[in-house]
């Protein structure tokens, strides 16, 4: 019996080790301090940085800065050339307004003029002619599944229909047509000031394939006489996207639309991603990562209010920048390491479209089966002093897992909280969601908006960084726990259908 006892803790021996001490977790936790937060969320978010605009000198700056910390607490670099910066490309182009036109041919013949009557509404098409049968799209996305979406491919589409998130204008782009119509009802100062601000030199989404279709607005008084004599009450079209009516195609009758769609190239850049990496300390597991993820940019500068044109972007996204910053500093100190890996990722182009991290997901410097979870901050510094909402908690077990650590840990006074606000599609709107549609499985750590979202007056005096410390340490209890953990995160299979399945 002895012996078999003997045996057995021998066997058990490499689990043991594994496991970190309470010492050692509590020196990781006692790491992550108020006053470092602060200062440190003061760095990136001075008006010395002038908001961080993707891309600008300043962001470059945040982007070397984040990696000299990586640097210090140890980390491997996981970006390009055994550096910690991951690099994406960015083109900045303008539409050529003078050799751009629009044509209707059969059954309501019509010739729109770029800028009188139509505009285009997003700059990924190559110079080109783009043409197609008329079809009108009316109803709410998404789609159901019996839909012929076959109807819409190659096809011109008149879009009426409720387009409500980036998931829905996604899910629309992989229909494949030949172009989409957006109807505007804008008045003629709205207009001329829309189609001023389009004309202007605009970057370009680099995680889309650019020549694909064409996006196209145009006035209501240009395209309802067409719309007219192909049988068509433009009118009931539009008051009718208002209600909830299934998605419906309408082929009109053979009439095409063609547009001269012409383009150029300003100049090319790039833009930072920083990667820290903390390998893990399992032989077996250390081959899966969990990914600690925010968002380093903000707008930059802009309109003036009260005199201040920075966009400091305090609580978006410094706060979450510097809760990775914090954890990773916390997570470099444990002995032994976590079991899993864990990457430590800021990213770049959220406010323009989730790009740094789209890019990251495309050109992750692991397997991006390998990655079991992604615990996103992104606003964590302001409101309620003991709650903070963690969005998609309902689509995997990650949501039980922290209802579990969070529990156990009621010394933090922080209450972690499903989606409160539904209705505002968040779950579509940070960087997680570019790795809950590759499939791994998201949790985004979220204190909600403010009067002070996307304003110069979003600043570091206002940030709680008390508050912030307390969900630091939350995250960093939950990210030790799936980096330990016997099994990996797994998705709530409905979920796993919509989210993944169907994009």
């Amino acid at each position: 019996m002895r012996h078999s006892l003997r045996v057995l803790s021998l066997l058990l021996l490499p689990s043991v080790l594994a496991a970190q001490s309470p010492a050692s977790v509590q020196r990781a936790v006692r790491s992550i301090i108020p006053d470092d937060i602060k200062r440190r969320i003061g760095i990136i978010a001075d008006d010395s940085m002038r908001g961080r605009d993707t891309p600008s000198p300043e962001l470059e700056k945040v982007a070397t800065y984040i990696a000299g910390e990586f640097r210090r607490f140890g980390l491997t670099p996981g970006g390009d050339n055994g550096s910690f910066l991951q690099r994406y490309s960015l083109d900045r182009v303008q539409f050529v307004a003078e050799s751009s036109a629009a044509f209707v041919h059969g059954g309501g013949d019509a010739s729109l003029v770029y800028g009188r009557d139509f505009a285009f509404t997003d700059n990924m098409f190559e110079s080109g002619d783009y043409a197609g049968d008329l079809v009108l799209l009316t109803g709410t996305m998404p789609a159901p599944t019996q839909m012929d979406t076959a109807a819409l491919a190659g096809k011109m589409v008149v879009v009426t229909a409720r387009v409500r998130n980036r998931a829905d204008r996604q899910r629309l782009f992989g229909w494949r047509p030949a172009g989409l119509i957006i109807m505007s009802s804008m008045s003629d100062s709205l207009w001329t000031v829309s189609v001023e601000r389009t004309n202007r030199a605009q970057l370009r989404d680099p995680s889309r394939k650019t020549g694909t279709l064409v996006v196209l607005t145009v006035r209501s008084a240009a395209l309802a006489p067409v719309l007219t004599s192909l049988g068509v009450d433009s009118t009931a079209v539009q008051q009718a996207a208002q209600t909830e009516a299934p998605l419906a195609v309408r082929a009109l009758g053979g009439a095409q639309f063609h547009v001269h769609a012409r383009i150029r190239i300003v100049d090319h850049s790039s833009a930072p991603n920083v990667v820290g990496i903390l390998e893990g300390s399992d032989p077996r597991l250390k081959g899966e990562y969990v990914v600690l993820s925010a968002h380093m940019d903000h707008v930059g500068v802009g309109r003036p209010v009260n005199g201040d044109s920075i966009y400091n972007g305090a609580d978006d996204d410094a706060s979450g920048t510097i809760s990775v910053v914090e954890a990773a500093e916390a997570f470099s100190q444990l002995q032994p390491r976590p079991k899993r890996s864990i990457i430590f990722l800021t990213v770049s182009g959220e406010e323009k479209g989730l790009w740094g991290s789209a890019y990251f997901a495309d050109h992750p410097p692991v397997p991006i089966a390998d990655i079991v979870a992604d615990l996103n901050t992104d606003m964590v510094g302001r409101n309620w002093k003991d709650t903070i909402v963690v969005i998609g908690k309902e689509h995997s077990d990650l949501g039980a897992t922290l209802n579990r650590v969070g529990a156990a840990h009621p010394e933090l006074g922080m209450q972690p909280i499903d989606d409160i606000w539904p209705q505002e599609s968040f779950y579509t709107r940070s960087d997680h969601y570019n790795f809950a549609r590759k499939g791994v499985p998201i949790l985004f750590f979220f204190n909600g908006t403010h009067a002070d979202y996307h304003r110069p007056s979003d600043s570091v005096d206002k940030i709680d960084a008390e508050k912030e410390s307390r969900i630091v340490k939350l995250v960093f209890y939950l990210g030790l726990d799936v980096a330990n953990g016997a099994e990996r995160p797994k998705w709530n299979p409905d979920s796993y259908s919509r989210i993944v399945t169907a994009n």
